[in-house]
């Protein structure tokens, strides 16, 4: 996507060092400061994924996949990778893509020669970013159609609501809930966005809003508790969220939030206002292994720090970092919520749009 009218993807190796290291875009310092690190072993990519210098559950996937390649640096032999696979799988346990992405990575890696490990663990890392990409623009043109279908019914601007970044940034490329978003703006469907500011950690007014600003798309920041009122006064014709882990069964489980977000679009039918709830994810979010998201799905508690301190510009551009809470005061902080299916209207994927039932008629 773009950045300053420059092409860039999120995640990519760099091979002109003596050793390959792997660099990023790195998410902790946007909106504001827009820096690329470099990722040179296992263990800083790590801690990368685990600070959220690398978010979004396609992309942790990637992030994870380039981990394992940066590992058999340090050794290919079996017990090395294995390690190694159980501390990336850790690092976040909530997204079902990272241990998709490390599986894979095994399976090949082990199945292979100790002498043939190193170079076709990069090249499989880097086939996966690649698929990652073809999947996210075969979601935006599933999702293109949703939109194209209430812009020719309605013959205006059409409001869409999203929560949390489930754009390019939390991908290798394109994104899961603003594909479809993307494909309709470039198509001249006249779109609008309201951005969900997403607390804690702001995805939504950080990395939303700058990535739909960098393209041109039109948007509003709004409070996270402002979505409500928006569907009840008719003012969102659909919403559209990413996922860290969809059941087979068509549970979404996303950001904390987008349980409410989706309880109120429920509730808009009843108010003559249908505001349809879609999860756009590409296949290897879904976990086939799971049927009821709410009791299975480990819920990632992350740290006080997220809700207690709050990163900023001050008035003389100084980027600052202030704590907002009374000392002393408990905080919890889970990452996660569940999502039922019987409140989301369709799955988004790259074979096309499923009811949540329907899952399990997909290619797998």
């Amino acid at each position: 996507m773009l950045v300053n009218h420059q092409q860039y993807r999120t995640i990519w190796p760099n091979f002109d060092h003596e050793q390959p290291c792997v660099e990023i875009i790195d998410q902790t310092k946007l909106p504001h400061v827009f820096e690329i690190a470099k990722v040179a072993t296992l263990a800083q990519m790590i801690v990368a994924i685990k600070t959220m210098q690398v978010r979004g559950a396609p992309l942790i996937g990637a992030a994870a996949a380039y981990g394992l390649a940066l590992s058999v640096l340090e050794s290919c032999s079996d017990q090395h990778l294995q390690q190694s696979a159980v501390q990336l799988i850790a690092s976040r346990p909530t997204a079902v893509n990272l241990k998709w992405a490390v599986q894979r990575m095994l399976d090949v890696l082990l199945a292979l020669p100790i002498a043939d490990r190193r170079s076709v663990a990069w090249s499989e890392a880097a086939q996966i970013c690649d698929e990652d990409v073809q999947l996210n623009q075969a979601i935006g043109t599933h999702g293109l159609t949703l939109i194209s279908e209430q812009y020719q019914k309605k013959a205006r601007t059409i409001n869409i609501l999203t929560h949390c970044n489930a754009g390019w940034l939390a991908t290798v490329d394109f994104g899961t809930a603003l594909a479809p978003i993307y494909a309709a703006h470039n198509a001249g469907i006249d779109v609008h966005v309201w951005v969900g500011e997403t607390r804690p950690r702001n995805q939504g007014a950080s990395l939303t809003a700058w990535e739909l600003g960098q393209h041109g798309v039109p948007h509003t920041v709004i409070s996270d508790n402002a979505g409500g009122h928006l569907m009840q006064q008719g003012r969102v014709d659909m919403v559209i969220v990413g996922a860290d882990r969809v059941t087979a069964t068509g549970d979404v489980c996303n950001k904390i939030g987008t349980y409410l977000k989706a309880l109120a679009a429920f509730d808009s039918v009843a108010l003559g206002h249908h505001v349809p709830f879609y999860a756009a994810v590409p296949s290897p979010t879904i976990d086939w292994t799971i049927e009821d998201g709410v009791k299975a799905i480990e819920i990632e508690e992350r740290g006080a720090e997220e809700l207690s301190w709050m990163s900023g510009k001050l008035a003389d551009g100084t980027i600052a970092t202030v704590n907002i809470l009374p000392h002393g005061t408990q905080v919890a902080n889970p990452a996660f919520d569940v999502t039922p299916a019987r409140l989301v209207t369709g799955i988004i994927t790259e074979q096309g749009v499923f009811l949540p039932q329907q899952l399990n008629t997909m290619q797998r």
